[in-house]
């Protein structure tokens, strides 16, 4: 096994990632639900599929599962902690890896880079944040922070940020038959 397929393998959840993408997310950590699953956001409480849905960045609801395909639709998924998953307050000090980001972003280049939480974008910009666009960027990559869509989170709901979110990127429909 090659040093790269390696470090691949001790990921939680593979990154979707490709060149020429509109927008990338990224959380903190795969939760215990989605590590089991194998696949992002898979908890039934969390409403990131449903906030992509309704806000307009995708044309239909995805399952979870079918979280390969974004690529499709111009979205790309990674999370800052690639080896480790559980609630932010549980994972292992230095479990954040923001030098990795930092490469796949400008690595990747997409147009925006889409925090999903406030605790996501501080950890790797490494001050207090806002929702909505930052006045910084990754690399070539802007920055927006969004309200967490876990149930955990719940009271810090909102779902304009998100409305924003797909305003600023405007995707476009992905291929016949995939929506």
């Amino acid at each position: 096994m090659t040093r790269k397929a390696r470090s691949l393998s001790l990921h939680v959840l593979p990154d979707a990632l490709q060149p020429g993408l509109a927008l990338v997310f990224c959380g903190t950590a795969a939760g215990k639900r989605s590590a089991a699953e194998g696949a992002y956001y898979a908890h039934p409480g969390n409403l990131f599929w449903r906030a992509l849905h309704e806000a307009g960045i995708t044309a239909r609801l995805l399952a979870p599962a079918e979280f390969p395909l974004l690529p499709q639709f111009g979205i790309g998924l990674t999370d800052l902690a690639k080896r480790h998953s559980g609630n932010d307050d549980e994972l292992p000090p230095g479990a954040f890896d923001v030098p990795a980001l930092r490469a796949k972003m400008e690595r990747y280049a997409p147009r925006v880079i889409a925090f999903t939480s406030k605790n996501a974008a501080r950890a790797a910009l490494g001050h207090a944040v806002s929702y909505g666009l930052q006045d910084e960027c990754i690399g070539t990559t802007s920055v927006f922070v969004l309200p967490s869509p876990s149930g955990q989170a719940r009271g810090h709901w909102d779902i304009e940020p998100w409305r924003a979110l797909a305003a600023l990127v405007s995707l476009s429909p992905p291929e016949k038959g995939m929506e």
